[in-house]
């Protein structure tokens, strides 16, 4: 199975989010992960799914269906090179004598601690994937009361950028 990321520019307006998302569920694949929101153009939605996908021909095939969508515009493949980052809360168990520790990996990915209670520490950190499994892994011995992520958002690298047409179109970066 592969992972792969889509970077979708769809129309700003109800329902768009559940016939994305209805593609998917009627052909039986999962989506890993789905970030929406607003672009420049307050018309313009920019969808970034990540899917995991046995065979390319089907990716080939759910990217055809959703440039069927009237409501969407373009649709990118972004490769590996990808700039690409997540968000994730996590409140930690913590007590006086482990307060440190915690604070020291913390500081080490380059975190936040956004509150601070007397046997909790809510962090936040933003990056890729592995970055945000590398922290969990870490902190987990000291006990994950809570955990929230945002999913996935990623654009291309340098100066190319996703035109924000109204044209349906198959792209690969």
């Amino acid at each position: 199975m592969n992972t792969h990321t889509l970077s979708v520019l769809v129309a700003n307006a109800p329902g768009v989010l559940t016939r994305v998302a209805g593609l998917f569920s009627r052909r039986g694949y999962n989506i890993e992960s789905l970030t929406v929101g607003p672009t420049l153009d307050p018309d313009v939605s920019r969808m970034t799914i990540v899917a995991t996908v046995a065979d390319p021909a089907i990716l080939e095939q759910i990217v055809k269906q959703l440039n069927k969508l009237i409501e969407v515009y373009k649709i990118i493949e972004l490769d590996a090179g990808a700039v690409d980052r997540e968000l994730i809360l996590l409140k930690v168990y913590c007590t006086e004598s482990t307060r440190s520790s915690v604070i020291d990996i913390v500081n080490l990915f380059r975190a936040h601690a956004v509150d601070v209670g007397s046997e909790s520490i809510t962090i936040e950190t933003t990056g890729s994937a592995e970055k945000l499994r590398a922290i969990v892994e870490l902190l987990s011995p000291y006990g994950i009361i809570e955990m929230a992520t945002s999913g996935h958002v990623a654009l291309t690298r340098g100066a190319r950028a996703m035109a924000e047409t109204r044209r349906p179109a198959l792209a690969r970066a």
